[in-house]
Formats: C-alpha cells, structure tokens, sequence
C-alpha cells in the first residue's frame, strides 16, 4: 500500500509540475511581450492568442478548419495503415518480393517527402494531393515497423503450424496477425504525429481549409495571433488524437490479451 501511495504522489507531482511549467512560460511570455523585451508584432503573447481563439470560435471557422486537419489526418492514417499492412504481408508472405522491393522502400524511406508535394499537386489536384503528402509519410514507416513486428514473431509458432500442415493463410490468420496486435498500435501511435505533418505539409501547398491553411495564411498577411492560434490548436489536436489511438490501442490490447 504504501509503494502505490507513493507511486500515486509522484504521479500528481509529475503532472502539477508538467502545469507549473507550462504556467510560467506562458507568464514570462506575456510578461516579457508588455514590457518590451519580445516584439508581440513577431511572437504574439498568450492574451492576444486567447483573444484571437474566441473570435474564431464564436465565428465558427476555427471548428470548420480543427475539423477539415482532423478528417484529413484520420483518413490518412487508416489508408496508410491498411495499405502498408498489405504490403507488410506481402514481403512476409514472399522473400522473393521483399528482397527485391527493399532497396526502393530504403530509398523512399531516406527520400525528403516535402520535395513530393509538387509532383501531388500536379498529379492529384489541390485537394487530394494532401491525402497523397500524408500516405507518403506514414506509409513507408508502416511499412518498415510492420514487417519487423513479423519478423519477431516466434519462428517456433509457425514451424508447429507448418508442420501440422496449416496453409500460409492460416499462419497469417491464426498466428502473425494475432500476436502483431501490439506492434499494429505502436504502429498507429507513431503514424499520428507523421500523418499529422504530412497533412500540414499538404495544407501549407495547395489547400485552402485546414489549420495548416491558416497558419500559410497568417504568415502572408502577418497576422502572428492567428498563426499562434493555429498552432496551440495543432498542438491540443496532436495530443488529443494520441490519446484517442492509446485508448483505443489499450482496448484492442486487452482484447487480445496482451495486458
């Protein structure tokens, strides 16, 4: 009892310092923006962003453009997800196919994905060549973390399956998809913060919604409060979403009994 009072304690005093910190940047911020010794014109202060973030919100266009990010992010999260876990399969399911296919997903893996954006644009418009800076990001990680997560699996699992005469369908069925659970959410967990960059990435070239578009735009007509604003919004929708796929991720690891 008293290890997990103490465990508790530090907990709370984690967090209370976590706040205490938190509270005294945004102090000195604001402090140091009132006397003078940052520019608010260049860095804002937290006031004018709080100022800021109620004008939007009582226009309603700061939810429109939290949820256009949000939407784009979760589509580009589940496409890259289902499409590098095929193609995680399919190097697993052949040696020939990933021993040729490896160098190229080195390559793309090593390869700067902003110098794509041009190339989306052109080839999938304004609006869907978000969707494409997204999958491109997350999708080759997918793909690398995946195929590890197969290949930690116990060989000793699927030598009884094979020798039981189990199809390489049933292994995958049965054995590798199953007992990849925990890999899957370490997987989506990481692919938040990288699809969220990719759909920022997208916004900032072509889009005209999204928090990615107000930040662009913020920056062209120097308005710093809006580009602030943006990006505290940003921040809380990374973290929010984090949250979301670790809830979920905890369901689906309880279901499969990995806690």
């Amino acid at each position: 009892m008293e290890y997990l009072r103490i465990k508790r304690n530090n907990r709370w005093m984690i967090r209370i310092t976590q706040l205490t910190v938190l509270l005294v940047f945004l102090g000195c911020w604001e402090l140091f923006a009132i006397i003078g010794w940052v520019e608010p014109m260049l860095t804002s202060r937290p006031s004018l962003i709080f100022n800021s973030f109620s004008d939007l919100l009582s226009s309603g266009n700061i939810l429109y453009h939290t949820w256009v990010t949000t939407k784009e992010t979760i589509i580009g999260i589940i496409v890259s997800m289902t499409l590098g876990t095929i193609i995680a399969v399919l190097f697993w399911w052949s040696t020939f196919v990933s021993k040729v296919l490896e160098p190229y997903i080195v390559v793309l893996n090593a390869l700067p994905k902003v110098a794509l954006g041009p190339i989306f644009y052109i080839w999938l418009g304004d609006r869907m060549s978000i969707y494409g800076m997204a999958i491109a990001i997350s999708i080759i990680v997918t793909i690398i973390m995946v195929e590890s997560g197969f290949k930690e699996i116990g060989k000793s699992k699927l030598k009884l399956m094979e020798s039981l005469g189990a199809t390489r369908l049933q292994m995958l069925m049965m054995v590798l998809l199953p007992a990849s659970v925990p890999n899957f959410v370490a997987t989506i967990k990481v692919n938040v913060g990288l699809t969220l960059v990719g759909v920022i990435m997208g916004e900032f070239l072509s889009s005209k919604a999204g928090l990615g578009y107000l930040i662009i735009y913020g920056g062209q007509v120097f308005q710093m409060n809006l580009v602030m604003t943006s990006i505290v919004l940003l921040a809380v929708l990374s973290i929010v979403l984090y949250g979301v796929a670790t809830y979920l991720g905890n369901k689906l690891l309880k279901k499969y009994h990995f806690d």
